[in-house]
């Protein structure tokens, strides 16, 4: 799911300026359903390999699916107390990128393209930043 598509309803930029990462998030949408995600970035491994898990994991989901995927992984990444079995199933794929809970500058690399696709549903013109 990496590049730009030919066309999309939605599109988004982040930047961790810290690290460097940059990323761009482009969807299509039909209805309250994403037909297609794509992106393109730049960046260290935690953030493209987010970015690629997010793709497959929203693609072909209601908006609504897709925004709680994103809270659930924000939420496991950022909460203080350990992760139990039951957030690492309801994770799926992305349960690999629990480890970043431990590096706070990580956790900023881990979720930048998800908030930078839900800047893309929300037509945010404003880039996303995670400073």
């Amino acid at each position: 799911n990496f590049g730009r598509p030919e066309t999309c309803d939605h599109e988004a930029n982040g930047n961790n300026p810290l690290c460097g990462d940059k990323v761009t998030v482009f969807l299509s949408i039909a209805g309250d359903v994403i037909e297609d995600v794509r992106f393109e970035a730049r960046g260290c491994a935690i953030s493209v390999a987010s970015a690629s898990m997010m793709t497959e994991l929203v693609k072909g989901r209601k908006l609504a699916d897709a925004r709680a995927i994103f809270e659930d992984f924000r939420d496991v990444v950022t909460r203080k107390e350990d992760v139990g079995a039951d957030d690492l199933e309801r994770l799926d794929k992305l349960a690999v990128l629990t480890g970043v809970r431990e590096f706070p500058m990580r956790v900023k690399c881990a979720t930048l393209p998800w908030h930078t696709m839900s800047a893309a549903l929300d037509d945010s013109e404003e880039d996303v930043t995670t400073e």
